[in-house]
This record gives C-alpha cells, structure tokens and sequence, in this order.
C-alpha cells in the first residue's frame, strides 16, 4: 500500500514538472504584451493617482529614466488626485510650477494622458490644462490597455 503511494506521488509529481515546462517553453497568447525576443523598444507607462507629492517624486524618476534609457516610450496616465499637477498653475511644496518639467518631458517624447471621469467628477476644466495633456475616457482602463494590448510594463512612483 505505501509502494502504491509513493509511486502514485512520483506519478503526480512528474506529470506536473512536465505541465511546468511545457507552460514555460510555450508561447505567450496573443494580447499579454509579452515580446517573443529581446532587442523591442522598452515600454512603460506611469500610474500617477496621488497628488502632488507623487508628482515632485515621478518628475525625477522620469527624468532618471530618460537619462538611464533614452529610447524609452514612456506614458504617463494621471487620475483622481494625481491630474493636480498637470492643472495650469499647479506648484509643488517650494513655489515651482510643473509647466516646464512637463514641457521637458513631452520634448523628449514622454505622452501625458488624464482621466476624463476624474475632470468630471472633480469639475476641473479639460481647458486648465497643460497643452502636453492628453485626454482619456478612464485612467485605470488605459492603464490596463496599455499593459494588455501594448506590452507597457508599470510603474507606480
């Protein structure tokens, strides 16, 4: 009886290492983003959702980023609190407007997208904002498309 176990076990055991590899060796399916080699233009899009703290912290990572890796396609997708510092005007704790780092980075090709549902929501103007903002229906489902049908990784400073 305990022969019959273990061997039943190590039956098991081999099938699903065999399962394992095979999930491993096996093509991503259509749609996940994953790239079939290495050499593709890095991809990343930016979750900003909390203010403008966020905002001072994802300004120097951005900027880093480019610095370390030049041809990255970066979006930035900004909802709830995090569209404040892409208002005309906005300033972070010291005085400084964001107007010119956000300029900086759309020259250097970074895409800024907000939240149509959170301007409504929070009744801000789509007219208040910086000229580099793009607007989007919903922040969380560009979000999810970028990652599902684009291959964006996330990053959420």
């Amino acid at each position: 009886m305990r022969r019959a176990f273990i061997r039943a076990t190590a039956a098991l055991a081999a099938i699903g290492l065999s399962a394992r590899a095979a999930a491993q060796q096996a093509p991503a399916p259509a749609g996940t983003g994953a790239k079939a080699g290495k050499g593709g233009r890095v991809k990343v899009v930016y979750q900003l959702s909390e203010g403008i703290d966020q905002a001072v912290r994802a300004m120097a990572n951005l900027r880093n980023h480019l610095n370390a890796a030049p041809d990255t396609k970066i979006v930035v997708v900004a909802f709830g609190y995090g569209v404040d510092f892409l208002v005309e005007g906005a300033k972070d704790s010291r005085g400084n407007t964001f107007e010119a780092a956000v300029g900086a980075l759309g020259s250097s090709g970074v895409e800024f997208r907000v939240c149509r549902n959170t301007l409504t929501a929070r009744r801000i103007s789509e007219q208040s904002l910086l000229m580099d903002a793009k607007i989007v229906q919903a922040g969380v489902v560009e979000i999810a498309r970028l990652q599902f049908d684009e291959g964006y990784a996330y990053l959420k400073p």
